[in-house]
């Protein structure tokens, strides 16, 4: 692809610089720069898991024990890190990279033309313009796609991207796969304990889990972190958990993902041969907390641009989430219920509360996170 004059290039970029400069005009309401957070972050190697056992349909014992261990893997990492990597999950490297190279070209289209409403049907979001501190500003842009606008179910304008589309589904279909696979396998590990009597019943419940997902509740993600002059002061991405069942996320070789492991912040090595899957509040919620939703931000680039892009697993709105077994410290709630809350918490307090909203018994601190969210980071709705 040819490659943008500077004036192309200026077009094309968000108003970053001016919500921030904005921002440090008016003081910034507490700035509390990512590099202080983060001087002594280590790089740490993720779990990884190969999921090819459990794709390969084989029936013997040996290959049902495959599947045993794998899953179990799964769980363990779902439980000590909610983050672990996979190989072997079928999706190509080719087709990563077409979709890396579809994603450069819609990037690359102006401002304008990204933010109208008719491109992508106006999933374009970008920064945070109703930030007030530098703490809550994101240098990254993105636009986030529910799958049935991908699939034709609902109309979308791809513009004169013909060949977005056709890339977009490829890679929805492909991490649709690796989502369902994992999801049961770590569905069917918490089920099936202790209740080896109940086996095949388990099975069953695990193998149409999670409940109310399916190619038209789901989205495709695509991001782009441009550098930032300001990559000391700036968030690529705010710290955050998702607030689906779980996501899986291709990077590129940029790095800057970090996540929180035993309260300290993790650097995750970017691999082009993996995919990463974390769990998101909904299955937390689900398996009663014995999976993780783990809190994670992107730390902004001075010098290199970073894509990346993500499938978030996510139910109907008017679906129960549901219990992996009583007693659940959550009361009944459905997907569009957390979403309005969670919204509705970011409105008020200017930052995401959360699973503890839906707690049976609301713990006392809850009060004083409220009172006190002026001095937290306010947690990215995603998706």
């Amino acid at each position: 692809m040819p490659a943008l004059t500077t004036a192309e290039s200026a077009a094309a970029e968000p108003p970053l610089a001016d919500s921030y400069l904005d921002l440090l005009r008016r003081g910034g309401g507490g700035i509390a720069p990512p590099t202080t957070e983060g001087c002594c972050v280590q790089e740490r190697e993720l779990p990884l898991i190969d999921l090819s056992c459990l794709t390969s349909g084989g029936s013997s014992a040996r290959e049902r024990e495959a599947r045993r261990v794998c899953a179990d893997a799964m769980a363990r990492a779902a439980s000590e890190w909610g983050i672990f990597q996979v190989t072997g999950h079928g999706v190509s490297r080719a087709l990563l990279e077409r979709l890396r190279a579809e994603q450069a070209r819609l990037f690359r289209l102006p401002f304008e033309t990204k933010a109208k409403a008719g491109l992508l049907n106006g999933s374009y979001r970008w920064g945070a313009p109703t930030a007030t501190s530098l703490r809550h500003l994101s240098w990254s842009e993105a636009f986030h796609v529910p799958l049935a606008s991908i699939s034709g179910t609902a109309s979308c304008d791809f513009g004169d991207l013909s060949s977005l589309r056709s890339a977009m589904q490829e890679v929805a279909d492909a991490m649709s796969r690796v989502a369902k696979t994992v999801a049961v396998a770590l569905a069917g590990s918490l089920l099936l304990q202790g209740h080896r009597d109940h086996d095949h019943e388990a099975a069953a419940t695990a193998a149409s889990f999670p409940p109310g997902c399916d190619e038209t509740t789901c989205y495709l993600r695509l991001n782009r972190y441009p550098a930032c002059p300001f990559a000391a002061d700036t968030f690529g991405l705010v710290p955050h958990t998702d607030s689906d069942f779980l996501t899986v996320l291709c990077q590129d070789h940029v790095g800057g993902l970090q996540l929180l492991k035993d309260a300290r912040w993790v650097a995750v090595k970017p691999r082009p041969d993996v995919l990463i899957v974390n769990i998101g509040d909904l299955f937390q919620a689900w398996s009663n907390n014995r999976y993780k939703s783990v809190e994670h931000k992107v730390v902004a680039n001075a010098t290199a641009e970073r894509f990346s892009a993500a499938y978030f697993l996510c139910p109907s709105y008017d679906s129960p989430v549901g219990t992996c077994g009583e007693p659940s410290p959550y009361r009944d709630f459905t997907f569009g219920e957390y979403r309005r809350k969670v919204q509705e918490d970011v409105k008020r307090t200017g930052r995401k509360i959360g699973l503890p909203s839906f707690l049976k018994q609301q713990p006392h601190s809850m009060t004083t996170a409220r009172l006190d969210h002026k001095s937290k980071a306010p947690v990215a709705i995603l998706p």
